[in-house]
């Protein structure tokens, strides 16, 4: 494994400014783009719920990050939304794009063993009674490095019950006119190895309408399938022979009404090693998600929902370096050294 400049979260806070006002973008999503710091009541300033703001813009992008989960929350172009947004002062709707670490997916139970340990971590996904999408999606991160283009966010996962180890988080993100890029790094700044994993949690807009009015291509020759009710990991299978090709979207075709909630791999990449997902409106607008060779997996979600209004309003496309329930399985799972750190990237571009 390559070793990494270690980022440390413990500089000072850098300061950022946002646009007060309320705004709309074609797609039919409204989000308040309130100011880092809203007046308050007794006129004190407080931080939006999600956290403090960053606007970044570059070319005919524009892009806010915030800073609860170093999470997307905005990602415009042209106008357009690329992902599904949420308010700057609303709790984080279904992990809409956080960074996950120290594992993406699922630890099925919540338990898993580890240098010869077990351990049980909290049940944060309790209707199927697992540990969901790491230990960072709430924390608050620190700006180390900030331009009118780029910002990187810092964070500590602590030891605690669970996940006896200190790993050092940072997300870096970079807007061009190729688009949004996002690098996380994580570093091991504990005594004693540490399991490791990540991705992001993005809910990707091919245009106008929902899920099912849009095309999906999604490289990828293999299907984890999982129980219907827990979403537990059973088998790797041919994308092409399960459910007579239900997942196979090698080559662009309508989502229509399939319902996806798996892990894939087997992904074709181009001559840099990248793997790239599209998914594009009857329009012909779209959006591409590109991943490097340290995310082996990819989850996709359909995104559905009991509440109409929230109903596939966009697909989640999440690049990964290990599958769901790799702390058990052991598969593609990151072990960092005392001081060992590891990185993975990904990118997000309109069509």
């Amino acid at each position: 494994m390559h070793r990494f400049p270690q980022v440390s979260p413990r500089f000072a806070r850098v300061t950022s400014s946002g646009t007060a006002g309320h705004s709309a973008a074609p797609g039919g999503f409204h989000t308040n783009s309130c100011r880092l710091r809203c007046s308050g009541q007794n006129g004190r300033m407080s931080i939006p719920i999600s956290g403090t703001h960053y606007g970044l813009t570059a070319g005919d992008y524009h892009a806010t990050i915030a800073s609860v989960g170093a999470s997307l929350r905005t990602l415009e172009h042209r106008g357009r939304h690329l992902v599904v947004p949420f308010d700057a002062d609303e709790v984080r709707p279904a992990f809409r794009g956080a960074t996950l670490a120290p594992w993406p997916n699922r630890v099925v139970d919540g338990r898993y063993a580890f240098g010869g340990e077990e351990y049980q971590l909290a049940l944060t996904e309790p209707t199927r009674g697992h540990a969901l999408h790491g230990l960072a999606a709430w924390l608050d991160f620190t700006a180390v490095d900030r331009s009118a283009s780029s910002v990187t966010l810092a964070a500590t996962i602590e030891a605690q019950a669970g996940y006896p180890h200190r790993v050092e988080v940072a997300v870096a993100f970079e807007l061009d006119e190729d688009g949004l890029h996002t690098t996380v790094t994580g570093t091991n700044s504990g005594p004693t190895p540490a399991p490791w994993g990540t991705g992001p949690h993005p809910y990707l807009v091919g245009g106008d309408g929902r899920v099912d009015d849009w095309t999906l291509e999604l490289p990828a020759s293999d299907v984890l399938t999982v129980t219907e009710d827990r979403l537990i990991p059973v088998a790797l299978v041919d994308v092409a022979t399960e459910g007579a090709g239900v997942f196979d979207f090698r080559s662009p075709r309508p989502i229509a009404d399939t319902f996806i909630d798996h892990a894939f791999t087997g992904l074709r990449r181009d001559a840099d090693g990248r793997a790239t997902v599209t998914v594009r409106s009857a329009a012909g607008t779209g959006v591409a998600m590109t991943w490097d060779e340290a995310c082996t997996w990819v989850q996709v979600h359909t995104a559905d929902n009991d509440i109409p209004e929230l109903d596939r309003l966009g697909l989640a496309v999440e690049p990964m370096t290990c599958p769901p329930d790799a702390y058990n399985s052991g598969n593609d799972l990151i072990v960092l050294a005392p001081g060992e750190s590891a990185t993975a990237s990904w990118s997000i571009a309109a069509l």
